[in-house]
């Protein structure tokens, strides 16, 4: 393997056969991309466009790839990426609707990636988007999907823009979240769009279909509309779901008032999916998802035949279980027996302390336990949903340390109350605060990561060992004869 560097984009390149056409694809890390690389490896030298290697190296095709490590929004990594590239899988787009831009930035880095396409002679353009009605206002996030395959299809190089609704593979986001919403809420309040109907494709259906988009003729510029057999509402769906994993029917009340927002942020809470990337996939659902036509099964030899069940039960073959309750019933109880344990030793009734100095910011003896009580919430809440996405990603490792760093922190909480409240020994509680403060400053770098937005969900938590930490050594130093 040979490597080559270069001041925006790096490239690792296996020697690809001789006489095979070069594939590029791009959102190589993401779920689709994943599985569609080792089903274009027979046939063709493949190579992946990353911003970040790390994102390619748990896939077992890692080495037989070219791997270029660039930005699709520079010009140059597209042409090195582009380079004697034949076809080029085009499968970013912005999964954060609800940032100011994504539109314009999702135009203008589709305009580009065409342009360059055409630049280095690309043959075929291949893009993922979604279904979606004829004539109906759509969706930001769909709304800007439609618009990224109208600018290949515009461009001079030929491009088949396939549509697809909910695809049933386990990683899939659209997946991810059905499973999570049915196997945690055996009741739940939903939007009313859960009865609007919906045709969820099969992962390996979807893979399928994007293999054959390199193999159509060149005179084929268009949409095609990919689906599975079944068209069902999505209530439909997550009834399915519960049938064929085994569980009870669950209990679906749809309210008109229940907006995507407010809907994104529901799942987000009960789900692994971030309310960031749920927004755009629950804007996805207001509309109507069922496929106008099945031109491309001329080119598959045959339709989409894998029904849903068969779908589901392929996807959670393989997957992990979901260890969400579980955590979130271990962080509950260490925080619990945290908090008692501190309010075990704490009196602020006590004669000792009503004598301290105490500085006029102190804050009044009301606030603390509201504070605390939900700074202790979002603790066990965030650190939950923090072990649970790294089991789920299989990142072990990390998880045992998250596990060991939060095991430490608690313990420092605790420990301060029993210094402070307990002992009276106000100079080790100070330098115990401060232990706590960098403790719990780790537990929210620790705690960023792996979720999209979950960055800095920890930080008030920091923040309030720090405040606690200041008012500590002040009053420390108000009270040097009497501890």
């Amino acid at each position: 393997m040979s490597t080559t560097d270069s001041p925006a984009a790096q490239s690792t390149s296996p020697a690809g056969p001789p006489g095979k056409r070069t594939v590029l694809v791009t959102g190589a890390s993401g779920y689709i991309g994943g599985q569609l690389v080792p089903a274009l490896l027979e046939d063709f030298t493949v190579r992946v466009l990353t911003r970040s290697p790390d994102g390619v190296e748990r896939h077992a095709w890692r080495d037989e790839v070219d791997v270029v490590v660039g930005d699709a929004s520079r010009p140059e990594d597209l042409r090195r990426a582009l380079d004697r590239v034949d076809v080029a899988y085009y499968l970013i787009h912005s999964m954060e609707a609800d940032t100011t831009g994504f539109e314009e930035r999702d135009r203008a880095a589709a305009t580009l990636f065409a342009e360059e396409a055409e630049r280095a002679g690309v043959q075929r353009l291949v893009y993922l988007g979604g279904l979606h009605p004829r004539d109906e206002r759509l969706s930001p996030h769909l709304r800007s999907r439609v618009e990224i395959g109208r600018i290949f299809l515009d461009s001079s190089v030929p491009a088949a823009c396939l549509q697809a609704a909910v695809i049933l593979g386990d990683g899939s986001a659209s997946f991810e979240m059905l499973r999570y919403l049915t196997s945690r809420l055996p009741a739940m309040v939903t939007p009313s769009w859960v009865d609007n109907p919906v045709q969820p494709i099969a992962a390996e259906d979807a893979i399928r279909c994007l293999r054959a988009a390199a193999d159509l003729p060149s005179g084929v510029n268009r949409t095609f509309d990919i689906a599975g057999p079944d068209v069902l509402s999505y209530r439909q769906l997550m009834q399915t779901f519960a049938e064929v994993t085994g569980r009870r029917r669950r209990l679906i009340l749809p309210l008109p008032v229940l907006t995507p927002g407010l809907a994104s942020l529901w799942v987000g809470l009960i789900t692994p999916v971030d309310a960031a990337l749920a927004r755009p996939l629950v804007g996805s659902l207001i509309h109507p998802a069922v496929a106008h036509e099945s031109d491309l099964d001329e080119y598959l030899g045959g339709p989409c035949q894998i029904g849903v069940d068969e779908a589901i039960r392929t996807a959670m073959r393989d997957a992990r279980p979901d260890t969400g309750p579980r955590n979130l019933a271990l962080c509950t109880a260490a925080v619990v027996a945290t908090a008692a344990a501190g309010t075990a030793v704490t009196d602020p009734e006590s004669q000792w302390y009503r004598r301290l100095d105490k500085p006029a910011w102190q804050p009044p003896k009301a606030a603390f336990p509201i504070a605390w009580t939900s700074l202790y919430a979002l603790i066990a809440g965030t650190s939950a949903a923090h072990l649970t996405t790294l089991e789920r990603q299989g990142r072990t490792e990390e998880a045992t340390a998250y596990r060991t760093a939060l095991g430490a922190n608690l313990v420092l909480n605790a420990g301060w109350s029993a210094l402070f409240f307990g002992l009276g020994r106000l100079p080790l509680a100070s330098a115990e605060a401060i232990l706590l403060t960098a403790s719990s400053a780790d537990l929210a770098r620790r705690a960023g990561p792996p979720r999209p937005g979950g960055r800095g969900l920890l930080s008030p938590y920091a923040a309030g060992c720090a405040f606690a930490t200041a008012l500590t050594a002040d009053i420390t130093r108000r009270n040097r004869r009497k501890s």
